[in-house]
């Protein structure tokens, strides 16, 4: 996603900050500007305008963090941590990820298509390999890598208990970062901690449930309980951030803040991540 000077100044004038626009202010003279990468899939991606009010965590980083902080989101609608990898996708980030940058990986959703050979992994054998690959390359270029569970999705049952809906990918990402010494952030159980806490009707708000003539976007009405609209995606992004001091630039100010607006999210023209 690239935004001239002038999309800034015009942006900054209406009271929006670069770190909101997912952008960083520039760096001090001599000290680069610390980057949070992310690889990740549909619940991290970042969505264009003709996806509004759709949105993934990964849009959503800017929001809690300072805007000296540039955030640069590779996850990839449909992506596996094998497919990502046999894409390119990995190999974008290592070329550009440097010393004092993080990446934060996070996968699952995919890696259990046991019909798609292109996707699928096993969760104690090529899953963790996989995951293996993106630790490695984030420490040969002093970066920080940190697993990030996949985040959970809308699932309840007929008496509104929410229930676990990634079988062993979590605990097989938990057990890699033990045994790498690597961070983690367990967003899996984060996550399934708030869709309980709100319970079955509250949750409708953060994932992509829109009534028919809701969206010009989705006309018809849309029931999505995998991805999430701005206010979702907002909320799954601040426990991400309050959950790690490895990422950089943590404003405690925004992650202390309810009711932040969805219109504090930006939906490019195109999709960055797949362009």
């Amino acid at each position: 996603m690239t935004i001239d000077r002038r999309t800034l100044l015009r942006a900054t004038a209406g009271g929006a900050t670069a770190g909101a626009l997912g952008i960083a202010a520039p760096a001090a003279a001599g000290r680069p500007r610390p980057t949070v990468f992310v690889a990740g899939d549909s619940t991290a991606a970042t969505y264009a305008v003709a996806d509004h009010p759709r949105a993934g965590w990964g849009q959503a980083l800017p929001v809690f963090l300072r805007d000296d902080i540039r955030v640069v989101n590779e996850a990839l609608s449909g992506a596996s941590s094998k497919s990502f990898v046999d894409l390119g996708r990995l190999d974008r980030i290592l070329a550009a990820i440097g010393p004092g940058d993080v990446l934060l990986i996070s996968f699952g959703h995919n890696d259990s298509k046991t019909a798609d050979p292109a996707r699928y992994t096993e969760p104690w054998t090529t899953f963790q390999d996989y995951l293996r690959l993106y630790l490695n390359g984030a420490r040969a270029a002093r970066a920080t890598p940190i697993l990030v569970t996949p985040v959970e999705r809308r699932r309840f049952t007929a008496e509104g208990t929410p229930y676990l809906s990634h079988g062993e990918y979590p605990a097989a990402m938990r057990d890699l970062a033990t045994t790498t010494r690597t961070p983690l952030i367990d967003l899996t159980d984060l996550s399934f901690a708030l869709w309980g806490e709100l319970g079955p009707e509250a949750t409708k708000d953060h994932f992509l449930w829109l009534d028919a003539g809701e969206s010009p976007n989705y006309p018809d009405g849309v029931v999505d309980n995998t991805h999430f609209q701005a206010h979702g995606a907002i909320e799954v992004a601040r426990l991400v951030v309050a959950a790690s001091r490895r990422i950089p630039g943590r404003d405690q100010r925004a992650l202390g803040r309810t009711g932040i607006p969805d219109d504090v999210l930006v939906w490019p023209p195109t999709r960055p991540a797949e362009s």
